[in-house]
């Protein structure tokens, strides 16, 4: 029990500060800014959904992927970080105006549900730094004797319970923004940005670390 409680919450603290639904949430309330409350609900349980079976499949089936392709899980940590980067210094660079018009390009009122996964899920709600570090946390949980049920329950409660959030800060955007007001947005906009740029730094470090490491020491 203990040992799950553990998985869970360095699922929940690695995770959380990337997928970010509470940052996200003003974007996403201005690629949906015409929709109605009831149509901006559905599409948030929609992209929960997409969310969680993301997660949990790059939880469990992602180093599969990697080892078909025979891609190695630092190279991932340094590709994803190098994304995370460059989407979080994007918006950092980005006013508050400029991230609605550049959203409202690729979103269209008439077809609301028809952008639920692309881009709506993946890559603002999922995006490249959460699968890495999904997949990294996959690769090193717990695997002794066998099949391990309390990693397994971590990753499904952890990835559910973000999955939750997802909706909730999605669902009542338009109702977060009203109470944050035009100068909240924006901080928290920048405070996001701010924080994906130092994940994506992290991870990448993490990535590079692991690729030096593994370079053969020249023989005296």
């Amino acid at each position: 029990m203990v040992e799950a409680a553990k998985n869970l919450f360095l699922i929940l603290s690695a995770l959380f500060p990337i997928v970010d639904p509470l940052g996200n949430s003003p974007i996403f309330l201005a690629m949906t800014r015409d929709y109605s409350r009831s149509t901006r609900k559905t599409l948030s349980w929609r992209i929960a959904v997409s969310s969680f079976f993301l997660l949990v499949g790059s939880y469990f089936v992602g180093t599969h992927v990697l080892s078909f392709f025979g891609i190695s899980l630092p190279v991932v940590q340094v590709g994803g970080g190098l994304v995370v980067i460059s989407t979080g210094w994007t918006l950092l660079k980005q006013g508050t105006d400029d991230v609605q018009k550049d959203a409202k390009k690729d979103i269209q009122p008439q077809d609301p549900f028809r952008h639920a996964f692309y881009p709506l899920t993946l890559p603002l709600t999922v995006g490249p730094g959460s699968i890495s570090v999904a997949i990294t946390l996959g690769a090193n949980a717990p695997r002794h004797q066998g099949l391990n049920l309390q990693s397994i329950a971590a990753a499904v409660v952890g990835s559910a319970l973000l999955a939750v959030s997802v909706f909730l800060c999605y669902a009542f955007a338009d109702r977060l923004g009203a109470v944050l007001g035009r100068t909240g947005t924006i901080v928290i906009i920048k405070l996001a940005s701010f924080l994906l740029v130092c994940i994506g730094v992290q991870i990448l470090w993490k990535g590079v670390s692991a690729l030096l490491s593994s370079l053969p020491v020249p023989l005296r």
